[in-house]
C-alpha cells in the first residue's frame, strides 16, 4: 500500500463505505435530520433504502453542512502521521461545506504550520466527485505524488459531465430547487426535467420532456454532444432507490455509446433529501462543462 499521502472526501460522494475502504479513501460523514432527530449518512445501501422508504411515507428530512469544528476533529488525528492530506469536497456551488473546510484548514495550519492539506472544490455533486476520489486512489497506488494528483484533479474536474432526470418534482419544489407551480404541472403532464451542472457546479435545468422514455432519449442526445472516448471509460450511474430503472438506463447508455462498463451507486441522503426517490443520473468524462 502506498502511503505517500492521505486521501479523504465526504459521504456526499455517493460511493459505498466498502468501496472507499477498499481504495483507502477516508470519508467524513454528513448528517441529516428529521423532527430534530440526528442521523448520519452511513454510506450503506440498506440504510439508503430505509431513508427513501421514509420519504415516501411523508417524513421530511433536512441536511446540514459539515461545520468547522467537525472538520478539525476529522483532520487533526491524521496530522500525527506527518503525511500530506488531499481532500476532495462536494462542490462549493451546492453547499457551504467547502467554505467551512477551508476555514478549518486555516486554523489547523496555524496550529500545525508544517502540515500539508490540499482542500479541493470538486465543483461536482454525488458520484461526480466520487469519480475524482477513485481516480486519485488509483494514481496514489501507482506512486504518484500528492502534487501530481492535485494538478490532475484541477485539470480534469470540469471534464466530468452529468445529466439528471426524475419524474417526481415535488421534492425539488419543496427544497426550493424548483417552483411549486412547475412541480404541479410536471405531475399532471408527466414532465421530466433534464438537469446538469455548469462548470462552477451549479445545478441547472437544460431541458424538459414528456415521459421517462423521452427523458432518456434527450439525455442520449445531450451526452452525444459531450462524450469523448466512451470505450475507454466507465459510466457511473447513481439513483435514488430505483435500482431496476437505473439498470435499464445504464445498460441503454452503455450499448448506445460503447462504455466499457457501468458502476451503479445509491444517491445518499445529501442529494436525496432535496431530490427525493426516483432520480437517476449519468456521470462520464467528456468535453469541459459549459
Amino acid at each position: 500500500m502506498n502511503n505517500n499521502f492521505i486521501l479523504t472526501t465526504d459521504s456526499g460522494c455517493d460511493l459505498s463505505l466498502v468501496l472507499c475502504q477498499k481504495n483507502n479513501i477516508t470519508p467524513i460523514h454528513l448528517k441529516y435530520y428529521s423532527d430534530q432527530e440526528e442521523n448520519i449518512d452511513t454510506m450503506n445501501e440498506n440504510d439508503s433504502i430505509a431513508f427513501y422508504n421514509k420519504m415516501r411515507k411523508g417524513v421530511i428530512f433536512k441536511t446540514s453542512q459539515i461545520n468547522i469544528e467537525e472538520f478539525i476533529e476529522f483532520f487533526e488525528p491524521m496530522l500525527t502521521q506527518n503525511l500530506p492530506i488531499l481532500h476532495i469536497c462536494m462542490g462549493s456551488a451546492i453547499s457551504g461545506t467547502f467554505n467551512n473546510g477551508l476555514l478549518a484548514v486555516e486554523k489547523l495550519k496555524e496550529k500545525y504550520p508544517n502540515s500539508q492539506i490540499y482542500f479541493i472544490d470538486s465543483t461536482l455533486a454525488s458520484v461526480g466527485y466520487g469519480i475524482l476520489a477513485l481516480k486519485v486512489a488509483e494514481f496514489k497506488a501507482q506512486g504518484k505524488t500528492v502534487q501530481e494528483c492535485v494538478k490532475w484533479v484541477e485539470e480534469n474536474k470540469a471534464k466530468i459531465n452529468t445529466y439528471y432526470t426524475t419524474s417526481t418534482l415535488s421534492y425539488l419544489a419543496r427544497s426550493g430547487r424548483m417552483k411549486s407551480t412547475s412541480a404541479v404541472i410536471g405531475k399532471l403532464l408527466a414532465v421530466n426535467p433534464i438537469l446538469k451542472l455548469d462548470k462552477a457546479g451549479s445545478l441547472l435545468a437544460c431541458a424538459t420532456v414528456l415521459g421517462k422514455k423521452g427523458a432518456v432519449k434527450k439525455i442520449i442526445s445531450k451526452i452525444s454532444e459531450k462524450i469523448t472516448n466512451a470505450s475507454e471509460q466507465t459510466l457511473y450511474v447513481s439513483h435514488s432507490d430505483i435500482p431496476e430503472e437505473a439498470k435499464i438506463f445504464g445498460e441503454t447508455l452503455k450499448e448506445h455509446f460503447g462504455f466499457k462498463d457501468v458502476l451503479y451507486t445509491y444517491i445518499g441522503s445529501t442529494i436525496g433529501t432535496h431530490a427525493g426517490p426516483g432520480i437517476k443520473t449519468a456521470f462520464f468524462f467528456g468535453k469541459e462543462r459549459d
